[in-house]
């Protein structure tokens, strides 16, 4: 599995909205999905962050298992999310996410 992000425009910093642009989702090669993200989180992310299913391919966040520990199991990715129209309820749901990652 693989994404790819390409840049459609620049990005907002004073309005804390990173940069725009078209995400891509491929399995063994072969594109299954694509969108458009007219806005992307505005901050730097290390090397290892981002899309990631099946390993984990930064550090381990646990001693009880080793970087990449590829899983052998099934996964389900649900990307079938309409993109949000409403500024309120996109700022509520930025918000959201950034308190539930703290």
């Amino acid at each position: 599995m693989r994404y790819e992000f390409e840049p459609t425009g620049k990005p907002d910093i004073a309005k804390a909205r990173g940069t725009p642009g078209r995400g891509r989702l491929f399995i063994n090669d072969r594109l299954v999905g694509q969108t458009e993200l007219p806005v992307t989180v505005p901050l730097l992310l290390s090397l290892g962050a981002g899309l990631s299913v099946g390993r984990n391919l930064g550090s381990a966040v646990s001693q009880l298992y080793r970087s990449p520990f590829a899983f052998t199991g099934t996964v389900t990715a649900d990307v079938s999310a309409q993109t949000l129209q409403n500024p309120e309820e996109e700022r509520n749901a930025v918000a959201k996410r950034a308190m539930s990652s703290q």
